[in-house]
């Protein structure tokens, strides 16, 4: 045989042999020869077998997307699993610039029903969403249809995402729904203020959800707290610009789960339109929903327009009709220590239901300065008697009703 020939085989096999040494120890390289994954190339096909074996897997297994640029036009990665798995992104996947050419037009990539999973690497998920955007007008059309999510978790349980950056998503960039105890460490959310619709973290039907030194970036809220969501603890997560850290909307739809154990603490928030908020819909279904055990501590406000929000009147491009007392009972809510300045006048604004005004409300080391030029800061208060600790008379609900 030709020396150079037998060179070529014995470096195929050697390779081979690698590869199956690597699925063998339980790692998945999609660069892998069982796999073919390349750079700068499409890898739906190479990653979705290397999940597919990866979640066959009796023992621990992680799957590796290493550095590098990769194309991905989308998947849904199904549980459950038969070991531990680890998702680790060490490049960047980048999807589709068009919605018509993703599997599904409201999600790029998701989990599904996985017990045991990590997502980590250090990579980025970047939903090049600037096209969609434009398209976007789910912000004044009731009827829009939802576009592509870059990562939902559906199902998840004891599981973290831990130094994943998302980016540029069409939509929102992350939703969760029925997860139990997933956990968010040093995550990275990634988008312009421009963008449309494209809420940081948001999350429904889910308990014990932990994010903790995150940073957010985006067009809207940062983290958006949806009905059923319950224990939910958010700690040292920087966010702006969007539209703060927001519980709701809710009251818009019947059979809503109630809201509660929600903790909010060590935030930055800086030039964002809201930075602390429950927002709820007047004219609610006949089954109102309810909100409690609230707690927003240790807040750092940087040019914020509205800092201390409840609005029970959430009716934004006229969608609902606001005459309507809103049906959401919101109780047990605290505001503490919460500092920084704000660029509109109205620094604490608390909009209570005529029909169920808010109770037990209390306002705890409030101090904001205006940073504007309409006056001085004040406050507005309905349908609410807070208890008021430590708070400058302008900020202590001083005109109410």
């Amino acid at each position: 045989m030709d020396l150079k020939l037998k060179n070529i085989l014995s470096m195929f096999v050697f390779l081979l042999l690698v590869s199956s040494s690597n699925a063998q120890s339980g790692v998945y390289d999609v660069t892998g020869a069982n796999y073919g994954g390349k750079a700068n190339s499409d890898i739906t096909q190479a990653l979705s077998k290397a999940w597919t074996d990866a979640c066959a897997s009796t023992s621990a297994s992680k799957i590796v997307v290493p550095s590098g640029t990769y194309k991905f036009v989308g998947a849904t990665f199904k549980g459950p699993c038969k070991g531990p798995i680890e998702f680790q992104l060490q490049g960047t996947l980048q999807a589709p610039e068009h919605i018509k050419e993703l599997p599904k037009e409201d999600t790029w990539v998701a989990f599904e029903r996985i017990d045991g999973l990590t997502l980590s690497g250090g990579g980025t998920f970047d939903g090049q969403g600037a096209t969609a955007w434009k398209q976007n007008d789910c912000h004044k059309n009731k009827d829009c249809k939802f576009k592509a999510v870059n990562l939902r978790f559906n199902f998840i349980t004891n599981s973290i995402v831990r130094g994943i950056t998302t980016k540029d998503s069409k939509n929102f960039h992350v939703n969760l729904l029925g997860c139990n105890k997933l956990a968010f460490q040093d995550f990275t959310v990634s988008a312009p203020k421009e963008s449309v619709n494209t809420d940081g973290i948001h999350m429904g039907r889910s308990t014990e959800i932990n994010i903790t030194d995150t940073t957010i970036g985006t067009g809207d809220d940062c983290i958006s707290i949806g009905h059923g969501t319950k224990q939910l603890h958010v700690t040292n997560v920087t966010c702006g610009p969007g539209h703060g850290i927001s519980i709701g909307s809710l009251g818009r739809t019947e059979d809503e789960e109630p809201v509660s154990g929600i903790f909010i603490k060590n935030c930055t928030i800086t030039n964002t339109d809201n930075g602390v908020r429950i927002k709820t819909w007047p004219a609610s279904p006949a089954k109102g929903t309810a909100v409690s055990d609230v707690h927003f501590q240790d807040i750092i406000m940087d040019n914020v327009k509205n800092p201390v929000v409840i609005d029970q009147e959430y009716c934004p491009h006229k969608l609902c009709t606001p005459e309507v007392s809103s049906k959401v009972k919101i109780s047990n809510v605290s505001f503490k220590n919460i500092k920084g300045s704000s660029s509109g006048p109205v620094g604490v604004k608390l909009l209570c239901s005529g029909k169920l005004p808010c109770e037990n409300v209390e306002l705890s080391n409030i101090d904001l300065t205006y940073t504007g030029d309409k006056g001085s800061i004040t406050s507005e208060c309905k349908h609410v008697k807070p208890t008021i600790n430590n708070v400058a008379k302008p900020l202590a609900c001083a005109t109410s009703s």
